[in-house]
């Protein structure tokens, strides 16, 4: 039963690593963004949280996407009097993503991924040598 519970815990780590990669994916995808009317607000970064739940059937703490939450922090502002989405004093508001922060929990958020594969591919590898032993 031990081997069950590493692996749901470990299957749970992915699901929530895929989903805080999903919310980075977003962000990158619009980095570059601007409001779509003259004033207006772009896109507003989004911070993925992770919540601990129990799995009753294992009786084992796992891990979950929580909420995903909007970064506070100011947009980066541009004086480009031609552009369609600038206000009356001709600045345009960007998005406030830093595509390098976003690079970085990416590339973090990859590797915790990968943690988890090796969970599951070392607790499959244990099981394995478990039967072995047991036919002898």
């Amino acid at each position: 039963m031990d081997f069950l519970k590493s692996i749901s815990i470990a299957a749970s780590g992915l699901r929530a690593q895929a989903g805080r990669m999903r919310v980075i994916s977003e962000n990158i995808a619009n980095a570059d963004s601007t409001a779509q009317t003259p004033g207006g607000d772009p896109y507003r970064r989004k911070i993925p949280t992770f919540r601990s739940e129990i799995d009753r059937a294992l009786d084992a703490r796992v891990v979950a996407v929580g909420p995903v939450r909007s970064d506070p922090s100011a947009f980066k502002t541009k004086h480009e009097p031609g552009h369609p989405s600038a206000d009356a004093n001709g600045n345009v508001r960007y998005p406030n993503v830093n595509s390098m922060i976003e690079m970085t929990d990416m590339r973090e958020a990859q590797r915790s991924y990968e943690a988890n594969i090796n969970v599951i591919g070392a607790t499959r590898r244990m099981i394995q040598r478990t039967l072995e032993i047991l036919r002898i």
